[in-house]
Order: structure tokens, then C-alpha cells, then sequence
């Protein structure tokens, strides 16, 4: 079974190894340790396949802890459905959640349409800009 060292796996998936300490801290990676007091990590196959798990999830907008859910689920294949149910549900989220984003994207760039309209018409001179009104001082 092949073995990474964390700076093979940085450069395999465009990472910095300190990117990869991150999601060793927030318990989506557990290398084994070797060397003079521990100090060397060591990847296997299956911690790499972890972090490519990680990387698409990041890809797909969830959370670390959305993620860690689902990778941990496919380390025990007691029941498929049940994970596969749950990363439905997951996905099922996420769609809802980029769906509004999506509405609210096409609204802005409506509105930035609209400005960059009026600012070519007023710089083509097709529309006379509208003066500010000085107000009389009523005492």
C-alpha cells in the first residue's frame, strides 16, 4: 500500500501543506506519525482519498462539517442506503441553497445592467442629467 508525505500530497492536489494540517485539525485527516518523537507524517492510500473526498465536497460548496459526515459514512458500509439517503438530503440542501443564490445574483445583475444603462446614456449625452435645486435658506 503506497504512503504520501504530506508535501507529495500538497503538490499532487495543489495545496499547501499547511492547508492539509488544517483538515487534519478539524478531523478530516488522521496520518500516522513516524519519526524522532512523531514529528513526520505519513499518508496512506486511504488518508489520500479522504483528502480528495474533502477537496470535491469543497468543490460542491459544503462544509468542512458537511463533509466530514459524509466521508466518515463511507468508512462504515454497514448500511449504503442509509448513507446514500443522507447525502441525497445533503445535496437536496445544498441545490436549495445555490438555487437561492442564484435569484439573488440575477436580481443584482439586473440592477448593475440598469446603472450601466443610465451612465451610457447620460455619458452619450442621450439624457440631460438631472441638476441639483439649491434650497433657500427660510429663516
Amino acid at each position: 500500500m503506497p504512503n504520501y508525505t504530506i508535501t507529495e500530497l500538497a503538490r499532487e492536489f495543489d495545496l499547501t501543506p499547511r492547508a492539509i494540517r488544517f483538515y487534519e485539525d478539524q478531523g478530516l485527516l488522521s496520518p500516522k506519525r513516524e519519526g524522532a518523537g512523531g514529528r513526520t507524517r505519513v499518508y496512506t492510500a486511504r488518508e489520500r482519498t479522504r483528502l480528495k473526498l474533502t477537496l470535491r465536497g469543497k468543490r460542491l460548496g459544503l462544509t468542512l462539517s458537511e463533509i466530514k459526515d459524509l466521508v466518515d459514512m463511507y468508512e462504515s458500509p454497514k448500511d449504503t442506503n442509509a448513507q446514500l439517503k443522507r447525502f441525497l438530503a445533503v445535496l437536496a440542501q445544498h441545490r436549495e441553497t445555490l438555487e437561492r443564490q442564484r435569484e439573488d445574483i440575477e436580481v443584482m445583475l439586473a440592477e448593475i445592467d440598469s446603472h450601466e444603462d443610465e451612465c451610457r446614456r447620460l455619458l452619450d449625452g442621450t439624457k440631460t442629467p438631472v441638476r441639483a435645486v439649491k434650497r433657500s435658506n427660510v429663516a
